[in-house]
């Protein structure tokens, strides 16, 4: 029978280094049910009965933020057989407030201490011993990093379990009680006045029958312990956390007074410490983030990426694969549809998602190198000042940051956002920042319409923008989204050389969820789009086509072109190529192209400038851009929102209002420059007016939502008053 342990611990604290270091490859990645936290478990390396599952990082089991309530019910509810709690030895009175909650549950635990190298550089020294005793549980020493202690707190972990699961009374147990027990009888003695280690105790007894009677409580203590429960019960009120909170802290001052040595002063600076007060300096912190983020894209797009990635476009797909297997199917007969399905729908299809893999794989391991280093971590720190100003908290940032290279990495980024309502919002705004695939279309209506001018570009950075910032500050103000940002509280790691195992690993997983997600997505839309662009009724006889303008696509096209008459593009070809670009942004150059009768264009579309300055003037280009870079995402990203919300309700509306959002925005830009322009007020020009104005009003009106706002601190109180009292 499997032996399940537990991994719990602080971000940070090195729970994943020691993860991977345990299982090696024998590990399985996944969601918790009903939720998109992370879920990972493996076999322990040598013990093919024990399964490590790694908890997510939590401060405490407090269940408020998702990962909190994920770890808690999976602790209280299922009950591993042991648990491995990771603590940092650098912050260790920090991290003891977590180990006090888990000793609490009744459930063995080993400690394991761990950069106790970085503990023994800075010349502290920490009593194991000591600690030991006053916890009431084994403590041992690790480096997750150095590959030092991790598999000796394992399988004392998985030891204490097989005791604990034959029977025997394990050590973790008694020390707990009789801890407990001791100060009991202390304040019934009158030397001292704990409230919090007499609800502690008493919870204990609640909880296991079993202890009491193994211990042979007197009925005095009983009767005493009975009294304390009414007792607490009357005291708890709406303090009732603090008290708790403080109690606890004071528990663990005294703990590590007994236990822990530190040599360095109490306020002097780390070298991290010092690092930082240059790296999150207010002045410095944006322009030094902004230079290390030009030098990540810069390489991992413009030049080491762009070059790779140019290669498997033009020279692996384009030229020896799918060229070479066209000339061998003809060749050998095949049938020109089925030619046409595996060449340009399947391996086209493919080719299509891993020509991006290069520059994704590259910007994904550097973004790793500088999260394993610690610097992502003071990323968010420095924009959640920024951010929370309308409505977001600064973790946001980076999957808007991943976002302007594809957004389906960007989606998948925002699962690191505890808050829920935080998260969701997140998804539905990160896609309104122009990614790679949108500038083919920029470059397009830039160059033929607008001279090629670099302020096109901008501006649709600039719109990308302002669609974020109006949709926090908008939806902030709806029951849905109501309340502060989440707190933002993280654990700013010591900086560190980054772990080469933890960031190659990171860079697979990522890469290989990209592939896997996006591919799947894509491959099965360009099937589609290669039989709705290949076939037709021609003379009442469906078939194959040779001219699109008989195609299902044109069909499709000229049925819904009328929606976007009012847009200034209502024509059935930029309804077609806004189709298609739901498939893959990309596609909408490649959409004109094929409609204009260029069987290959270059990624700006130079060849068909001039059909577009025919077919579009500069004030309807720059409309369908705008709605186009707005509206929903490419399917691979729909696949990614889809996952991410773990909803269909909620993936509707995410697509829904990113789509309204494009449509009247696109509204507004053309119909109001029409009337600039001259050429006055007519139905389109009210209906952009009365869309212009509800923004307005949107953005000025007052939130009625504050008056009941969803306050951290009080619904945190609450729950914690619930779990006590329950």
């Amino acid at each position: 029978m499997e032996i399940k342990i537990a991994l719990a611990g602080n971000p940070n604290c090195g729970k994943t280094t020691l993860f991977n270091a345990l299982t090696g490859s024998n590990q399985y990645v996944g969601n918790w049910p009903g939720v998109t936290v992370e879920k990972k478990e493996g076999r322990l390396k040598g013990h093919g009965d024990a399964v490590i599952q790694d908890l997510p990082g939590i401060y405490s089991l407090s269940p408020y933020t998702l990962e909190e309530v994920v770890a808690r019910s999976y602790l209280v509810g299922e009950k591993p057989d042991a648990i491995l709690n990771i603590v940092d030895g650098t912050n260790i009175e920090r991290n003891l407030y977590l180990t006090t909650q888990l000793i609490e549950l009744g459930l063995p635990v080993v400690v394991a201490v761990n950069m106790i190298d970085l503990v023994r550089k800075n010349g502290d020294r920490i009593d194991l011993a000591k600690l030991g005793d006053a916890l009431g549980c084994q403590v041992l020493e690790m480096s997750a990093l150095k590959g030092e202690g991790g598999m000796a707190a394992a399988e004392a972990a998985l030891a204490l379990a097989k005791g604990h699961r034959a029977g025997e009374l394990p050590h973790v147990f008694t020390g707990s009680v009789e801890h407990a027990i001791a100060h009991i009888e202390e304040s019934i003695a009158g030397k001292v006045d704990d409230r919090f280690l007499r609800w502690y105790a008493i919870k204990v007894f609640e909880r296991d029958e079993r202890v009491m009677e193994e211990l042979r409580l007197s009925a005095s203590l009983k009767a005493h312990l009975e009294q304390h429960i009414a007792d607490c019960e009357q005291e708890l009120d709406d303090d009732a956390e603090s008290i708790i909170t403080n109690q606890r802290y004071a528990y663990i001052s005294g703990v590590i007074e007994r236990s822990v040595k530190k040599r360095r002063a109490k306020h002097s600076l780390s070298i991290s410490d010092k690092i930082d007060r240059i790296v999150t300096n207010r002045v410095l912190a944006l322009p030094i983030f902004a230079a290390v983020m030009f030098l990540v894209y810069y390489i991992s797009i413009s030049t080491v990426g762009d070059i790779v990635t140019e290669w498997t476009n033009e020279t692996l797909f384009s030229g020896l694969i799918c060229g070479n297997l066209s000339a061998w199917m003809e060749g050998i007969g095949c049938a020109p549809w089925l030619v046409g399905l595996v060449v340009d729908g399947i391996v086209g299809g493919v080719g299509a998602v891993i020509g991006f893999v290069p520059q994704m794989l590259i910007l994904f391991l550097m973004l790793s190198v500088l999260e394993d280093i610690g610097y992502m971590a003071r990323v968010a720190f420095i924009m959640d000042r920024i951010f929370r100003r309308f409505g977001l908290s600064g973790k946001s940032f980076i999957p808007m940051l991943i976002a302007s290279g594809c957004g389906v990495p960007g989606v998948m980024a925002s699962r690191t956002i505890e808050n829920e309502r935080d998260r969701r919002m997140t998804i539905m705004t990160t896609c309104f920042i122009p990614c790679g695939a949108k500038m083919p279309i920029i470059g397009l209506f830039a160059g033929a319409l607008f001279g090629g001018s670099g302020l096109v570009a901008t501006s649709a950075y600039f719109i990308g923008v302002a669609a974020v910032i109006f949709s926090g500050i908008v939806l902030k103000k709806t029951k849905m989204f109501s309340g502060d940002p989440a707190p933002f509280v993280m654990e700013l790691p010591a900086y560190h050389v980054p772990a080469v195992g933890n960031v190659l690993r990171a860079t697979w997983e990522r890469g290989w969820s990209f592939i896997k997600r996006a591919g799947t997505v894509i491959l099965a839309s360009s099937v589609v789009l290669w039989f709705l662009q290949s076939f037709g009724f021609v003379n009442g006889v469906f078939g194959m086509v040779e001219d699109n303008n008989t195609s299902l696509l044109a069909s499709i096209g000229s049925a819904i072109s009328f929606l976007f008459a009012p847009l200034g593009f209502g024509s059935w070809k930029p309804a077609v190529a806004t189709f298609t670009g739901l498939i893959a942004k990309e596609n909408v150059v490649g959409t004109f192209g094929v409609l204009y009768g260029f069987a290959e264009v270059a990624e700006d579309g130079a060849e068909i400038w001039g059909n577009i300055a025919t077919d579009f003037t500069q004030l309807s280009a720059y409309s369908f851009m705008i709605f186009n870079l707005l509206c929903a995402p490419c399917f691979a990203a729909m696949g990614a929102i889809k996952r991410e919300m773990n909803s269909a309700k909620w993936t509707f509306a995410a697509i829904g209002y990113m789509c309204g959002l494009a449509y009247l925005a696109s509204l507004v830009v053309y119909q109001l420059g029409l009337l600039f322009t001259g050429h006055g007020f007519g139905v389109g020009t009210a209906a952009a007016v009365l869309a212009l104005l509800a923004a307005v009003y949107l953005l000025v009106r007052k939130n009625r939502y504050d008056d009941n706002p969803l306050a951290v601190r009080s619904v945190t109180a609450a729950s914690k008053k619930k779990e006590m009292i329950s």
